[in-house]
């Protein structure tokens, strides 16, 4: 079976690369833009065929899934940073939807039908009322953000391409999920690089917050990428499925968490950083994955502590 993943140096798709290796018979592909650090494959290389494309370009699209073929698409490449896409919307548009119609299009003319799997997100869902949590898949979809409004447009394509042209599609919305390699930009990473930094003496003793009420649901990436897998092996063509821990937990317990593993916890002050807040942000997420759940038999088997104490590892490890 030949599996290709978009996106392969980004952050899940390395764990993802990591999850497909240990399968059997399985012999992946990785694909990603050419001036993309690959810091996060470099231990792999070697070990999995790698291309470069731009994902944007169709012909670029085409050429590699002529030349690869693959069983399974695990579509994980876009513009995935929110506050990124309030300064840059229409590259965060073009990137997004563009491009996965580009790989919808190029497996059209080539004839083939793989498994797709469409990275998609709980962003989606946006502004959720009290009532409404655990949020369904059936939930209302309110994007508060353009990076928001291109997954709920790449999250319907797949569904329209789906029912049009009876493409085996499979979306997954996963909620917040983190772990090892995780970027800086986002918060628990954010937050574990800079009490890092403090222990290591690169910073003073403080710590720059943004939105500290704000509540998630966060899945260790590690479990994230076992369902991806999942939903291509047990999954339904055409159906969307939430991927999340059932749990929630405010920001400020979060960091509290990460806080309580270092051993500068009592050393530290927390303070506001008004250029870390947005326009508008989404108060909660809190998902509801019964439906996954009870289709794959998938659940979380990491713990939020050990997701924790792993990324603070890690950046312990980078940071010298």
């Amino acid at each position: 079976m030949k599996c290709l993943i978009t996106g392969v140096a980004g952050f899940v798709g390395s764990h993802l690369v990591e999850f497909l290796l240990k399968q059997e018979e399985v012999q992946v592909c990785g694909v990603d833009r050419w001036y993309t650090k690959k810091d996060n494959i470099n231990h792999l290389l070697g070990q999995f065929e790698y291309r470069e494309f731009d994902m944007t370009d169709f012909s670029s699209v085409f050429q590699v899934l002529e030349k690869t073929k693959p069983d399974k698409i695990f579509h994980l490449a876009a513009q995935s940073f929110v506050p990124t896409s309030w300064n840059a919307p229409a590259e965060t548009l073009n990137t997004n939807i563009i491009g996965q119609l580009n790989i919808f299009e190029a497996v059209r003319q080539l004839n083939i039908n793989p498994w797709i799997q469409l990275a998609c997100s709980s962003e989606e869902y946006g502004l959720v009322y009290p009532d409404e949590v655990p949020i369904k898949e059936t939930n209302q979809l309110r994007p508060l953000s353009p990076y928001a409004v291109s997954k709920v447009a790449q999250d319907l394509l797949g569904y329209q391409y789906g029912q049009s042209y009876k493409l085996k599609i499979v979306r997954t919305r996963a909620f917040n999920h983190t772990g090892p390699r995780r970027g800086e930009n986002f918060v628990t990473s954010n937050f574990a690089k800079q009490i890092v930094e403090i222990e290591k003496g690169k910073r003073e003793p403080v710590l720059l917050v943004g939105n500290l009420e704000a509540k998630r649901d966060f899945t260790d990436v590690r479990d994230v990428v076992r369902a991806y897998w999942l939903a291509t092996e047990k999954g339904e063509p055409g159906e969307v499925y939430n991927i999340c821990s059932n749990k929630t937990i405010s920001i400020k317990k979060m960091l509290d968490l990460l806080l309580g593993l270092s051993p500068m916890k009592n050393k530290i002050t927390i303070k506001e950083d008004s250029a870390r807040l947005r326009p508008s942000d989404v108060q909660i997420l809190f998902g509801d994955c019964t439906k996954f759940r009870q289709r794959t038999g998938w659940k979380p088997e990491i713990s939020l502590e050990k997701t924790m104490a792993d990324l603070l590892d890690y950046w312990r490890g980078k940071i010298s």
